[in-house]
C-alpha cells in the first residue's frame, strides 16, 4: 500500500465524532487567530498584488476585508497569502513552518461555496492539519533545512486532504489529490523577506483545494507519488534523508493539534525571532532599559534560526520581520513589538537604525541550552556603566499547548487584527460567531459576519 494510500484511508476514517474535545478546542483557537490575522494582511500589498493579479472573476467565496467574492480557488490564494501577509500566523513545532494558513484559507471557501457546516470544516481542519505535520515527522529537519519552506511544500498537502474531506470524497480520490498535491509543491526559503513568502501560503492553499478538485473530477496521478525513487521524498529530501514510517505512524496518537499543538505568535514577525524577543521584552521591563543606557545585546539563538533572522540592515519592512536585530532594536526602544513597526518605511526610523550596530547575533553552543533544544534564546545586555544584565527562555510563551496563552490574550490579538478591517461591531459579531463555529449550519453564517461594505471599509482603513 502507498503512502498516499495510507493517508487517505485515515483521513476517510476520521470524522467530527473520532476527534477529541481537546483537538476542537485547539481548532477554534487556530480558526480565530488564522481569521484575525487575515483580516490584519487584508490590506498588505501582497494581498492586494495578489488579488489584483487574479482578477475580477466573480464567485460564492468572500475576499476577506471586502464586500467582493470571488471563485473558491481565486479566494483561497488572495486570502491565503492575505493570512501570512504580516507574518503573524500561528506556528508549530512538528512542521516547522505555519500551520493553519495554508488550510483555512481553502477550507473556508470550499465551505462556503458547498454551504458547509461548521462542525464538518472543523474535522476537515484538524484532519488536514494531522497530514502535513504526519508528513513532516518523515522528512524533517532535513526538509527544513535544505532551504524548503515547509509551510508550502508541506502546507500543500494539508489543503489538500482538508478539501478533499471536507467534499466526502472516495478514500482512492483521496489519495489522488494528495499525489497530485506533491507535484504542487514549491517554496524556498531564498524568498524570506519579500512578498514571495506569503504568496507561498496563497499558492498552496489555492493548490491543495485545486488538487483535490481534479481528483473529485476523475484526474489521474501517480500512485506511489511520495516513495517512488523520483518522488516528493526522494526528489525534495534526497535519499537516505527522510523516514517514511514516521509519515503513517501513530495517526491521532495524539492529534498534532493537541500536542504540542498550535503555537500563537504574539509578535508580527518571524517566529524565529520570539524567542529572543520574550527575553528582551522582560529584561527592558524589569530594569527599565531605555537605548541611551545600553552600549551592546548579544542575542543568541539556534543555528538554524539565526540562518534566515540574521539581518543585520533590514532593507525593507518585510526584510524586518526576519532580522533579529531590528525586532530587538525595537523592543528596547518601544517595550514592545507591534504591527506599524512592519509597515512602510517604518524600518528606516533614524533612532531604530542608530541600535542595529549595537546587536549581536549568534548561535548558542550545547554550554547554553541542550542540543535538542531548538527553540530557546539567551540575551545579554552591556550597560552604559559597564554592568550586565541577561535573561534565557527555553522556549517563546504559547509555544506549545502545554504553555498556551491566556484566552483574554486570544481575544485582544484577535480584536486588534480584526480592528484593521472591520468595525468594531463586526468585530464583535466575527468573535462571537467564532465561538460557535462548531454549532453553525452553514459556514456563511461565518463569512457573512466578516463581509465588509465598500464605504464601511473605506472608514475603518481612513
Amino acid at each position: 500500500m502507498s503512502i498516499a494510500t495510507e493517508l487517505a484511508s485515515r483521513i476517510h476514517a476520521t470524522d467530527y465524532d473520532a476527534l477529541p474535545d481537546a483537538a476542537i478546542r485547539a481548532a477554534k483557537v487556530g480558526l480565530l487567530d488564522t481569521i484575525g490575522v487575515t483580516l490584519a494582511g487584508c490590506q498588505e500589498p501582497a494581498a492586494r498584488f495578489a488579488a489584483q493579479a487574479a482578477g475580477e472573476a466573480p464567485g460564492p467565496a468572500l475576499i476577506f476585508g471586502s464586500s467582493r467574492h470571488a471563485r473558491a480557488l481565486d479566494a483561497a490564494l488572495i486570502n491565503g497569502t492575505a493570512s501570512h501577509a504580516l507574518d503573524f500566523d500561528d506556528c508549530n513545532n512538528t512542521l516547522g513552518g505555519h500551520p493553519s494558513a495554508p488550510i483555512l484559507p481553502a477550507l473556508l471557501a470550499l465551505a462556503e461555496e458547498i454551504g458547509a457546516s461548521g462542525r464538518d470544516t472543523l474535522a476537515a481542519y484538524v484532519i488536514g492539519f494531522e497530514v502535513e505535520t504526519r508528513i513532516a515527522r518523515g522528512v524533517h529537519f532535513h526538509h527544513y533545512e535544505k532551504g524548503w519552506h515547509p509551510t508550502a511544500t508541506l502546507g500543500v498537502f494539508g489543503a489538500a486532504a482538508a478539501s478533499a474531506k471536507l467534499m466526502r470524497l472516495a478514500p482512492e480520490q483521496i489519495a489522488t489529490a494528495l499525489s497530485i498535491a506533491a507535484s504542487f509543491s514549491s517554496g524556498v526559503k531564498a524568498n524570506f523577506g519579500t512578498m514571495v513568502k506569503p504568496l507561498h501560503v496563497g499558492h498552496c492553499s489555492r493548490n491543495g483545494l485545486f488538487a483535490a478538485l481534479l481528483a473529485r473530477e476523475g484526474f489521474d496521478a501517480g500512485a506511489q507519488a511520495f516513495e517512488h525513487k523520483q518522488g516528493f521524498l526522494n526528489v525534495f529530501n534526497g535519499a537516505g534523508n527522510y523516514d517514511a514510517g514516521k509519515i503513517v505512524a501513530g495517526w491521532g496518537e495524539p492529534y498534532d493539534i493537541v500536542s504540542p499543538g498550535i503555537a500563537i505568535k504574539q509578535y508580527p514577525c518571524c517566529g524565529s525571532t520570539h524567542p529572543a524577543l520574550d527575553v528582551m521584552l522582560e529584561l527592558v521591563q524589569r530594569h527599565e532599559l531605555r537605548p541611551e543606557n545600553v552600549t551592546r545585546i548579544d542575542s543568541y539563538t539556534h543555528k538554524r534560526r539565526l540562518e534566515h533572522t540574521n539581518r543585520p540592515d533590514p532593507q525593507s519592512a518585510l526584510d524586518a520581520k526576519f532580522s533579529v536585530q531590528y525586532c530587538l532594536a525595537r523592543a528596547l526602544a518601544h517595550g514592545k513589538v507591534m504591527i506599524d513597526h512592519f509597515e512602510g518605511d517604518a524600518h528606516r526610523d533614524p533612532a531604530i537604525r542608530a541600535l542595529l550596530p549595537k546587536i549581536h547575533a549568534a548561535a548558542y553552543t550545547e554550554a547554553q541550552f541542550p542540543a535538542d533544544n531548538h527553540f530557546g534564546a539567551e540575551i545579554r545586555i552591556t550597560l552604559a556603566g559597564g554592568g550586565i544584565v541577561a535573561g534565557k527562555i527555553d522556549q517563546p510563551h504559547g509555544r506549545t499547548s502545554a504553555n498556551p496563552l491566556p484566552a483574554e490574550m486570544l481575544k485582544a490579538k484577535f480584536d486588534n487584527c480584526a480592528a484593521r478591517a472591520l468595525p468594531p461591531d463586526a468585530v464583535a459579531r466575527a468573535y462571537e460567531t467564532i465561538q460557535r463555529f462548531e454549532r453553525l449550519a452553514n459556514v456563511r453564517e461565518l463569512t457573512g459576519a466578516l463581509l465588509v461594505p465598500e464605504a464601511q471599509r473605506k472608514r475603518v482603513s481612513a
